[in-house]
């Protein structure tokens, strides 16, 4: 149905908080059944947000609903599933419990979803978060029927104002036949001019990407889309389902200070620049509290962000005028935090902005800054070679996400670990990675709660004394030691015969303490 009551005067825009009573808008206001309802079988939908934050969550149900009644009737009904990031549980999570995601790209972290995929019901193909948009551009990932975004405004002339993320919706928009907008009245519309919408062209016409400052703006506020190709709109006030962040342990503590004097040793030397440079963080409990600690660092000076997910941590920071601006691709943060921003907007206008991650990520910006990437490994060999997604080298956890953009890329590229996983049966510190994700040529730290290990201009045998030294746990270092022995003379200290010996202990004791090198020989 149209609205029929008149607009405000003066007034062009709507949002959700009025949507429905008080304003004219061309566009039908649906429910979310009648939104899923136009999504047929076989087609490709792409999904806003990045992370939980500015993910659609109202239509992902009403098409796990249809999905359910369809199999219930004999019916096969899937759709295939292209998001910026990982979402939340009302995306993935219901559409992978109603068996209605036929593919699934580029990252995720939903458990049902994730059983799906190693199960092999879903086909799950991971991709570096930089490469998405050109991917969807070229085609690469087939036609785009549909794209459903979150907003918080959005004009009759198709100006649409994003939540509290950006990541491909640009491109999901200008790619998909239609538009289906989920208005979320959780979200402000003073958001608007929190974002800094800039798509790039193709090659061979693509320009350089004018970004010489993390506080660079070189974009529009919102997305411009035809007016026509929205479907309609769907009101909603589901909340952003970013889960609150764990308090910071022992371990993770350790990870943090060890980061923190890490960088300020450098400072110290003059291998970073007296103001330090912009950073990048993964995300997860050691990246808040990596940050945390380098705040709390009397030898870090105040520093800029330009990374694709901001933290809890980033806004203590900002706060405290630790940090002095955050380029961004999602707010990830817990529900009381977002709501401390959604309080005080005015102050963090100036000192946050949210890009689309063709740009947070982009190798070109990220090198041209000189950004110091901190992310997160699964597990690391021995000659530096970093696991971020497969457990045992055959389940998916979640994905490369965008760790590979920024390593390879990176000014110095830092990844963190703890020495072990369940309960110590586990050594994340290995003498081959059991699924390869950035390589030793881009690896050049190491730091666990253990210790740090600068693995710049070091030999491949250097690299793994350092690395088991320092980084591995006791339980394992004599282990470790062991393997190199029994590796013999080479370049690289491997021997294929004995590389995974950690794992197949593992997987027949469920111990990796447990391996016995002598079979090996």
């Amino acid at each position: 149905m149209l609205l029929s009551s008149p607009a405000k005067p003066g007034s062009g825009r709507y949002n959700a908080a009025n949507c429905c009573t008080s304003m004219k808008t061309p566009y039908p206001i649906l429910s979310p059944q009648e939104a899923a309802v136009e999504i047929q079988n076989g087609q490709t939908v792409a999904f806003s947000g990045f992370t939980p934050a500015g993910a659609a969550k109202s239509v992902p149900g009403a098409i796990a609903e249809r999905a359910l009644a369809e199999h219930a009737a004999g019916r096969p009904y899937a759709i295939g599933v292209i998001t910026g990031a990982s979402t939340g549980p009302s995306l993935d999570g219901v559409l992978a419990a109603a068996d209605a995601v036929s593919f699934r790209t580029p990252f995720q972290s939903d458990p049902r979803l994730r059983q799906g995929i190693n199960e092999g019901r879903i086909r799950f193909f991971d991709m570096h978060l930089s490469q998405v948009a050109q991917a969807v551009r070229a085609g690469v990932l087939g036609r785009v029927d549909w794209a459903v975004i979150e907003a918080c405004d959005v004009t009759p002339d198709g100006e649409i104002t994003l939540t509290s993320a950006v990541g491909a919706a640009p491109t999901f928009c200008a790619a998909a036949d239609r538009i289906i907008i989920e208005l979320n009245r959780s979200h402000p519309p003073e958001l608007r001019g929190f974002h800094d919408i800039y798509e790039p062209r193709n090659p061979p016409h693509r320009e350089p990407i004018p970004i010489l400052r993390a506080g660079d703006r070189i974009g529009a506020p919102g997305i411009r889309v035809d007016p026509r190709k929205i479907m309609g709109i769907v009101p909603t006030s589901a909340a952003d389902e970013v889960a609150p962040f764990r308090p910071v342990g022992p371990v993770t503590e350790r990870i943090g200070h060890l980061v923190a004097d890490f960088f300020a040793a450098e400072l110290r030397r003059g291998a970073l620049p007296p103001g330090f440079l912009p950073l990048q963080s993964g995300v997860g409990d050691t990246a808040n509290a990596v940050l945390l600690s380098l705040g709390d660092h009397p030898d870090i000076p105040p520093f800029e962000m330009y990374t694709e997910v901001v933290q809890d941590a980033v806004l203590t920071l900002l706060r405290r005028g630790k940090m002095r601006f955050a380029s961004t691709c999602s707010l990830t943060v817990s529900p009381p935090v977002l709501r401390e921003i959604y309080a005080d907007l005015e102050f963090y206008r100036p000192r946050l902005l949210l890009r689309p991650q063709e740009i947070t990520n982009s190798p070109e910006i990220i090198r041209r800054l000189g950004v110091l990437a901190i992310n997160t490994a699964l597990e690391v060999d021995i000659g530096g070679n970093v696991n971020s997604t497969h457990v045992l080298g055959r389940n998916m956890m979640n994905g490369i996400g965008g760790s590979g953009d920024f390593a390879r890329n990176a000014y110095l590229c830092v990844f963190t670990c703890p020495s072990t996983a369940k309960d110590g049966r586990i050594s994340t510190l290995v003498p081959m990675v059991s699924h390869l994700d950035s390589s030793e040529h881009s690896v050049q730290v190491v730091i666990t709660e253990q210790g740090v290990a600068d693995l710049r201009g070091k030999c491949p045998a250097e690299r793994a004394r350092l690395i088991i030294e320092h980084c591995a746990h006791p339980d394992y270092k004599q282990l470790l030691r062991d393997y190199v022995a029994l590796a013999g003379h080479g370049h690289s200290p491997q021997t294929l015969k004995a590389a995974f010996g950690l794992h197949q202990a593992y997987a027949e004791t469920g111990d990796m303490r447990r391996v016995d090198w002598s079979k090996y020989r």
